[in-house]
């Protein structure tokens, strides 16, 4: 079974040695121009992407060793090492917990009783009134249910 390779159309205005300005950025620094070659651009792109799936490759693996040392950190007898080994990585040693919790909470709502009473509905009020937050920056809240609103 024969496969044939595409061929590949070069455009008749491509010049490899054409001279192009470009401008280059550094971060948030002002940008500088610079004047290259085509050739010279083609292969800086091209190592540029090489580069950025090396990268994506050892950010994998960094992220897996990062697992196995939050998963064996408690149980270990060598935490200094494993301490050092994630500060080498630039990975910091934080497992995060899922969890629920319970709040009850009481107070007061106050109505006009001369007007429709008929609306009042104290689950829909509460509910609408209440929500949950974090005063701490490492606890982070997902979801909130207010269930079980009576009266007192």
């Amino acid at each position: 079974m024969e496969t044939e390779t595409p061929a590949v159309t070069i455009p008749d205005t491509y010049n490899p040695n054409l001279l192009v300005t470009y401008k280059v950025i550094r971060g948030y620094s002002d940008a500088e121009y610079a004047t290259d070659k085509v050739t010279s651009i083609e292969w800086d792109l091209h190592n540029a992407r090489q580069a950025q799936k090396t990268n994506g490759v050892l950010q994998g693996k960094i992220d897996a060793v990062k697992e196995i040392i939050c998963e064996a950190y408690a149980d270990s007898q060598d935490q200094d090492t494993l301490r050092d080994i994630a500060e080498a990585l630039g990975i910091e040693l934080i497992k995060e917990v899922q969890f629920t919790a319970s709040v009850e909470v009481s107070g007061t709502y106050s109505y006009d009783i001369l007007s429709d009473y008929s609306d009042y509905d104290l689950d829909s009020v509460i509910t609408d009134a209440l929500f949950a937050d974090s005063n701490d920056g490492n606890v982070q809240v997902d979801d909130t249910e207010v269930c079980n609103v009576r009266e007192a």
